[in-house]
């Protein structure tokens, strides 16, 4: 609420940008004769020409990030249009109450701010009154009513501004959250699994599975599922088809003959001077005694500022011939660079690759053959589109083209076969049983249609289908719950003295924990518990098919360093924003209400229509 009423010089350079612009040639009376306004707050009318173009602005936004038109019947599904309205209704009426407030400000400080507008001023930076006059005949304002607009917009910055200066949370909720995101646990626990129950568990019978299916039933039922019937077609169903003959074989090999033939290269560090004198000096260092790597860095640079990478002789330009007649470790030069006169070292020769055409033939082969499937399949898109037009069938499009029917029960978490492309779980999610089949694309180039059969609900799954899952879930259920009774004893041993050595386990010990730390073999949730804990006390959590004994040793205050101090000052300025916002969203709300905003909804019908 509070960015819908914020002003600054920035956002008044912009809208003068906005009315410079124009309206595409919108005006009031291309709309519906003689309609101005779509309602009013208060005293203060909503302007036709706003609404409209703020609308037109939120459409195009949605456009520009999704790079595609955006009908306005789907741009009112999303609530753009209400969300302007509401925008403007808030707008308006605070506009209002800044009238019955008595709030403006005066000529002296409207002339100031206007000779401020860079829209408004020449070439050579001062206020252009023509330029001023003119600017706003475009947009079909009067110099009054554009002064208006101003003083409202200022207004309603110091009302704003009246009502958000100094709002700061507390320091106690603000000591609060410190305390709870930065407080520190150090406590000790040991991790018990099967292999340490005193008496290995057995083999439970159906009565056991039975019961355990039926107490745990929520777990093995089965999601919403959708029986759908699909016919898809991928440019790999195609492959064993498509021929490939040695002409466009002999194509794509001199299309990529950069690729199969590649020249020797090296790998080069180029140290560059502004001359060639500081060049040659340089290398008579080399040849004096010095290493390369003390020029370098004498240089103050490090070897990675100098390295070239692997390259051919061509891109050494006239460096290459004497760079690679050079022998490995060799530093030659100078030699001309891009740079300027440069010293080149030669780390590595890497050979020349050279693949025949009859070697390559094995990747270029796969390549042409998948370019000419994808086409082959891109070519019938039409035709089956046309077909299902005409009334045919998924069975129909299987048995008169080259696409292949199937069947899916698809849930949700349905990854297998055709459910593993996006495109099909998203429309397999949206089909209901009166949608026909249309032709889609899936990422590969492939297409599809699809065909909602049956929705069968959540239901449990048969028992006999899912035994050995019921064993495992009865297994780990089982072991935790042995464990937990095993171990219980040695809860009151731990707080009353006792270690965990004492007790025949083996601790890790965590020191200076938050909570938001990560503790491995841990099940979720096991520092939120161990942070309810009271210091001494110990604690049996369960987990998968195992158990964790934990006794919390001590609490810490947050830590005192720097990091501390930054958390509290982000926290601190996050509830202050939070709490301003807060309350200038209860402010405007009254005033909204107060205003008693009227919208007329014949108005707003005769904008809606000059939206595509």
């Amino acid at each position: 609420m509070i960015k819908g009423f914020s002003l600054s010089k920035t956002a008044i350079w912009i809208l003068m940008g906005l009315l410079i612009l124009g309206l595409a040639g919108f005006g009031a009376t291309n709309l519906s004769g003689n309609i101005r306004t779509i309602g009013t707050a208060g005293d203060k009318p909503i302007p036709v020409d706003d609404y409209f173009r703020q609308l037109q602005q939120e459409i195009r936004a949605v456009e520009q990030q999704t790079r595609e038109v955006l009908p306005f019947q789907q741009a009112q599904q999303m609530g753009l249009d209400r969300a302007v309205l509401q925008r403007l209704v808030a707008t308006r009426s605070l506009d209002h109450e800044t009238s019955e407030l008595g709030l403006s400000i005066g000529d002296e400080e409207l002339r100031t701010r206007i000779l401020q507008i860079s829209a408004f001023q020449g070439i050579n930076g001062e206020f252009d009154r023509e330029g001023y006059r003119f600017a706003l005949e475009q947009t079909g304002l009067s110099e009054a009513e554009f002064e208006t607009q101003l003083r409202e917009e200022v207004a309603r910055t110091i009302v704003q501004g009246a009502v958000l200066g100094g709002i700061a949370m507390p320091e106690t909720y603000v000591d609060t959250l410190v305390s709870y995101i930065g407080e520190q646990r150090s406590f000790t626990w040991s991790l018990l699994d099967a292999s340490d129950l005193a008496t290995p568990l057995g083999a439970p019978d159906d009565a056991i599975l039975r019961a355990h299916y039926d107490d745990n039933i929520d777990v093995f039922t089965l999601p919403e599922t959708k029986q759908i019937t699909y016919a898809w077609l991928t440019p790999d169903m195609l492959l064993d088809s498509v021929e490939v003959d040695e002409e466009a074989l002999r194509e794509a090999y001199a299309e990529q003959s950069a690729e199969f033939n590649q020249p020797e290269r090296r790998l080069v560090e180029r140290l560059a001077f502004l001359d060639t004198q500081s060049a040659q000096q340089a290398a008579d260092a080399l040849t004096a005694g010095d290493s390369f790597d003390d020029l370098v860095r004498g240089r103050g640079l490090a070897l990675e500022d100098i390295d070239l990478g692997d390259v051919s002789e061509a891109e050494l330009g006239a460096a290459g011939a004497g760079v690679f007649a050079a022998d490995v470790g060799a530093v030659v030069g100078p030699f001309p660079s891009t740079l300027g006169p440069a010293l080149f070292r030669v780390n590595a020769v890497l050979a020349a690759q050279e693949t025949p055409f009859e070697e390559a033939i094995d990747v270029l082969r796969p390549q042409l053959a998948a370019d000419r499937a994808s086409r082959l399949v891109a070519a019938q898109a039409e035709s089956f589109d046309d077909l299902l037009a005409g009334g045919a069938t998924l069975e129909d499009l299987a048995s008169e083209t080259d696409m292949v029917v199937a069947q899916i029960d698809w849930t949700a978490g349905s990854t297998e076969e055709i459910a593993a492309y996006p495109t099909f779980r998203q429309a397999a999610a949206s089909v209901g049983p009166r949608d026909f089949p249309e032709i889609a694309s899936l990422d590969d180039g492939g297409l599809f249609a699809l065909r909602l059969d049956t929705v069968l609900p959540p239901r449990p799954a048969p028992f006999d289908e899912i035994r050995e899952e019921i064993i495992a879930h009865w297994e780990a259920a089982e072991t935790a719950k042995r464990l937990a009774e095993q171990v219980a004893g040695q809860v009151g041993l731990l707080e009353n003295g006792s270690s965990f050595a004492d007790l025949g386990l083996d601790a890790i010990v965590e020191e200076n924990l938050i909570r938001s730390g990560f503790v491995p073999r841990t099940p979720p949730g096991f520092l939120e518990e161990v942070f309810d804990m009271e210091v001494g006390k110990a604690q049996v959590i369960e987990s998968d098919a195992a158990v964790i004994l934990v006794r919390l040793d001590a609490i810490a205050p947050p830590a005192a360093d720097g990091d501390a101090a930054a958390l509290r000052a982000q926290l601190e300025q996050q509830a202050s924003q939070q709490l301003a916002r807060d309350v200038f969203e209860v402010f405007a709300n009254d005033v909204v209400l107060r205003a008693d905003p009227q919208i007329n909804q014949q108005a707003l019908q005769a904008v809606h229509v000059n939206f595509p």
